[in-house]
């Protein structure tokens, strides 16, 4: 490569192109976690399968008699359709892991794209994990020196960075060298986009923002192998990814491993709603412990002002539908209150009178401590004022995430269903020894259904 590899490589593509290509040996706790992530990745898909989003990505899947699976059907598609359809159903439960720091949802782009590169690349099961890593870490670490509350207010997270994610996984699972990756991220980053106007108009195109980066950052890939030479100063340029979203330079070096790797910063999800939605609900839950049965009069919700700001996060309704609810604070409270728990269900009841009554005597309000230690904690504190004129109070300094027990039942619950518990649990035995398979392209046949199965909805009944 010469001269012209070396004056590619002084650009921030070019670094983290090679740091992306270069790094390995990840500890037992790294690879650990990223087995736990592909685990919940795939339960959510798995319980989305019969979702009107879900339905409606696979539907448009081109079929073949040879490619990737759509996660729990009997049909199989090229690889950027499968990654598309699949990081669609991933993401259809609003319960997908999160890494604050970028605002982002990485697990639902780099698992299905991988997954789909996987079935017709043959790689060790560690090469997913490494790449999976890989991913995660690329996508993390860019959104973190990209994302302010005011960009995030108008552009998805996900979006921006979730194709870049994903390209930094395929290449490293594909075996690219570090001029190929540098082109795949830097064709990846013409790709970023995802308007948040959905909140605001009852939109579901917030479900597809994934699907696309997936495609994107596949399509990246394989154009980077074709031989695509794209701008290696793309993060830094005039007209690069810094200046056109955030209106300014990339105030500090990106450097992926520095300081450990960014996967371990990932959170899933106990609350299937908005990030910023998880602790208002889960210490509103507990503040309706205390209460003793008795009405409930006002609620105070303080979160940081990050929470405040998200779209969609301080609405009030009314609700079109539960995409909305998931997002609304307000709901989300209110609803954990009146039921006295956070499930799924919750989000189905947007007419519920009780609910609707709680949103009206609710205050939101940004606490100064829990703004200034976010992102690296996001903290709630809800108050009830009772029917007695007593009140009872729970704060929580950070999010709960989901338990590893709690992600590996909700997983064989799904799977169970969709799959048949034989191969559910062959599935998540595999998953468990992936370090040790040599062909991960096995876990493309495992995620497929075997012929017609019911839904969850039927399987519920």
């Amino acid at each position: 490569m010469g001269g012209l590899w070396d004056r590619r490589s002084a650009t921030i593509a070019g670094r983290i192109a090679a740091e992306a290509h270069s790094a390995g040996d990840f500890d037992a706790a790294i690879i650990n976690k990223a087995k736990l992530c592909l685990i919940d990745y795939l339960a959510c898909a798995l319980e989305s399968r019969d979702l009107p989003w879900a339905v409606q990505a696979a539907g448009i899947a081109g079929e073949r008699p040879v490619g990737a699976s759509l996660i729990g059907r009997a049909r199989k598609a090229g690889a950027a359709d499968a990654a598309f359809a699949n990081a669609v159903a991933g993401h259809g439960l609003v319960r997908e892991d999160m890494h604050t720091g970028s605002i982002a949802h990485l697990g639902v782009v780099v698992w299905p794209a991988l997954l789909a590169a996987a079935a017709s690349h043959k790689a060790s099961g560690a090469a997913l994990l490494d790449a999976a890593i890989v991913g995660y870490e690329v996508g993390a670490r860019v959104g973190r020196a990209l994302m302010t509350a005011e960009l995030a207010r108008l552009f998805r997270p996900t979006g921006l960075v979730g194709a870049l994610a994903a390209a930094a996984a395929v290449s490293r699972l594909h075996g690219l060298d570090a001029d190929q990756t540098l082109n795949a991220l830097s064709l990846a980053a013409n790709t970023s986009g995802g308007l948040n106007q959905w909140p605001h108009s009852g939109g579901s195109e917030m479900y597809f923002h994934p699907g696309f980066a997936a495609r994107n950052g596949i399509v990246a890939v394989e154009l980077a192998r074709a031989g695509a030479i794209a701008s290696a100063d793309i993060f830094e340029g005039e007209a690069g990814l810094f200046r056109a979203f955030a209106r300014r330079p990339l105030a500090e070096p990106i450097s992926l491993f520095a300081d450990g790797a960014e996967i371990l910063s990932v959170f899933n999800k106990a609350v299937p709603a908005c990030n910023f939605a998880q602790t208002p609900c889960q210490a509103a839950l507990e503040a309706a412990r205390k209460r003793g049965g008795l009405r409930v009069e006002s609620i105070h919700i303080a979160a940081s002002d990050a929470a405040l700001r998200y779209p969609g996060c301080n609405a009030t309704g009314p609700f079109g539908n539960a995409l909305q609810a998931k997002m609304s604070i307000f709901f989300g409270v209110a609803a954990s209150i009146a039921r006295e728990a956070i499930a799924e269900d919750n989000y189905s009841r947007l007419n519920d009178p009780e609910i609707a009554r709680l949103i009206g005597v609710t205050t939101l309000v940004a606490d100064p401590a829990f703004s200034a230690a976010f992102p690296g904690r996001q903290g709630a504190t809800v108050t009830l004022g009772l029917g007695d004129g007593s009140s009872v109070s729970a704060s929580l300094a950070d999010v709960v995430p989901a338990s590893p027990e709690l992600i590996r039942s909700r997983f064989q619950e799904a799977a169970g269903n969709v799959l048949g518990s034989a191969q559910a649990d062959e599935l998540l035995t595999m998953i468990d020894l992936l370090e040790n398979e040599p062909d991960c392209g096995r876990l493309d046949a495992l995620c497929a259904s075997s012929g017609p199965t019911k839904s969850l909805r039927q399987a519920s009944t």
